[in-house]
């Protein structure tokens, strides 16, 4: 059974950091493709960043650009989303992600507030 673990959110003023983690287990971790996504109350879920398995390449939403960085730990099958300058965009809640050939895999999300 795959489960993906997020964890680091919480409330953070304008321009503060925050590092979200998401621990995944039951798959074969350097397999998958791994992103964070990000949903405020009443709207969609949004794409912020993404880790491929195959090459190490990083993609991000042009909104986090420069400010949002993502890794991934092999050994301790968690990938990171390192948040700087964050903006005041109120809360969201943010999914981790898991997707290969085969299946798509969601965690059960971390919720981040940024206040002023």
């Amino acid at each position: 059974q795959v489960q993906l673990v997020e964890s680091g959110g919480g409330l953070v003023q304008t321009g503060g950091s925050l590092r979200l983690s998401c621990t995944a287990s039951g798959l074969t971790f350097n397999q998958y493709t791994m992103a964070w996504f990000r949903q405020p109350p009443g709207k969609d879920r949004e794409f912020v960043a993404s880790h491929i398995h195959k090459d190490g390449s990083t993609y991000y939403a042009d909104s986090v650009k420069g400010r949002f960085t993502i890794s991934r730990d092999i050994a301790k099958n968690t990938v990171y989303l390192q948040m700087n300058n964050l903006k005041l965009e109120g809360a969201a809640v943010c999914y981790c992600n898991a997707i290969s050939t085969y299946d798509e895999n969601w965690g059960q999300g971390t919720k981040v507030t940024v206040s002023s």
